[in-house]
């Protein structure tokens, strides 16, 4: 793949329009648009003029919705507006929300009058509700038809319709009822009722839920696609398995940069800028440089205790590097927990009480590890101060790690934001201060 990007920006650079074209004309449209992601948005836009109309406006469909984002604002706006109007509703609506103003506006005034009304009606869900995420083409099978009338009316659908597996039961007001599938419809006698045939929906999705949470009960329902319905229970739309995939992956991704302290990348790596790559960074670095001054603050105070027994500075690299990486562990696992669904914000004490715990246990294991060659390397009574300093450090440490990230929740902030760098920097300062008390107790310094 790599290699593959390398002689197409080596082609595009040339400007050897003909190569260029001739080596795309051989590479699949799958293969392509992973391509495409690992390119600068002028590229992209580039190799996306040089295709023929058909073949770019099937591309376009297959592509990632950043390398959709950069394209529509890097073409002319009868272009971008041809490709646009390709897209389903929910996936306009997606791009809107992350396109300048100035770009999906004209775009949205280039549909058809019925696909901008069904652009605009998902847009007015709040930006990460189901109602954003869900498709609007939706077949929904009256509860009072026969087998044989409901087929007829999947088979007259629009080819636009989302999903046809699983079929939403309403009633005359349109209220979901039930869900049946389409063997079920099929393999049955065309005169059975559908109301016999349908069962109960495993999961129905509101419109105005947060779509993590439809998508993690889709995924851990195992199911194609959940009607989604307003607050009457009237169906409005279908969330399939492929968009809450795309729901949850978009989550991890945050999740997972959020957690090392840098904002997610909407490109992938080598497509995205050094600029872009700092400008990720450095916000939460800002934040913990001013955090960490209270750890400066620490060292500062306790100068007289450090003058007096100078081998008390070797270890402070070993139980804050400690400290902060058992604090992290904690707040990795129960913000990894809190994702999945396996703790919610009324554990908290239960959580706190288990890693506590094992913090316990953690600090215990490792005094006793360090216990020899601590007092081997600087006498029994600085081993003391560092064993006693590394079970409470490890106590301390994996309680505000796993406290701080449902507190976060509970107050409505993404626990995720509230990252492994930012509570190493809170236990550093905790764990010299835990650290420095105990030496002043133990040696009588001070």
């Amino acid at each position: 793949m790599a290699a593959e990007v390398d002689v197409l920006t080596d082609l595009l650079r040339e400007n050897d329009i003909d190569a260029l074209k001739a080596r795309m004309s051989h590479t699949p449209d799958r293969s392509l648009a992973r391509l495409l992601r690992q390119l600068g948005r002028h590229d992209v836009r580039t190799i996306f003029q040089l295709l023929p109309a058909e073949r770019a406006d099937g591309l376009f469909q297959i592509l990632d919705g950043e390398v959709r984002v950069d394209l529509l604002t890097e073409l002319s706006q009868a272009p971008a507006a041809r490709l646009f109007a390709l897209l389903d509703p929910d996936d306009r609506a997606w791009l809107c929300q992350r396109l300048p103003k100035d770009v999906w506006l004209p775009l949205l005034d280039r549909l058809t009058p019925d696909s901008r009304e069904a652009t605009e009606r998902l847009m007015a869900y709040p930006q990460d509700s189901t109602g954003r995420a869900m498709s609007p083409h939706v077949i929904g099978v009256d509860v009072d038809q026969l087998a044989g009338a409901a087929l007829e009316r999947v088979r007259q659908a629009s080819p636009r319709t989302e999903t046809i597996y699983m079929l939403p039961v309403i009633d005359g007001h349109d209220v979901v009822v039930g869900v049946v599938s389409l063997r079920r419809l099929v393999t049955s006698d065309p005169q059975a009722a559908v109301a016999d045939l349908m069962k109960t929906p495993a999961v129905v999705m509101r419109a105005d839920q947060h779509q993590e949470e439809a998508a993690r009960a889709v995924r851990e329902a195992q199911l194609i696609a959940a009607p989604v319905v307003d607050e009457s229970g009237r169906l409005v739309g279908v969330l399939t398995v492929d968009d809450a995939m795309r729901i949850l992956s978009d989550v991890d991704d945050e999740d997972a940069a959020r957690s090392t302290g840098s904002s997610p990348l909407r490109r992938s790596y080598l497509a995205t800028s050094v600029f872009d790559l700092m400008r990720s960074r450095i916000g939460w670095l800002l934040i913990l440089i001013i955090a960490a001054t209270l750890t400066v603050n620490v060292l500062d105070y306790f100068e007289d205790t450090l003058a007096e027994v100078v081998t008390l500075a070797l270890f402070v690299p070993l139980l804050i590097g400690t400290g902060g990486n058992a604090g992290s562990q904690s707040a990795t696992m129960v913000v990894r927990a809190m994702a999945v669904g396996d703790i919610q914000t009324r554990d908290l004490r239960r959580v706190v009480r288990r890693e506590v715990s094992t913090g316990l246990m953690l600090g215990l294991t490792l005094a006793a590890f360090g216990l020899l060659p601590a007092a081997w390397f600087a006498g029994w009574s600085i081993a003391l101060v560092v064993a006693v300093s590394l079970v409470t450090i490890c106590v301390l440490a994996t309680g505000v790690g796993s406290t701080i990230p449902l507190l976060a929740r509970r107050f409505g902030f993404d626990p995720a934001v509230v990252s492994a760098p930012f509570i190493s920097t809170v236990v550093d300062a905790t764990g010299l201060i835990v650290y420095f008390v105990t030496a002043r107790i133990v040696l009588g310094i001070g």
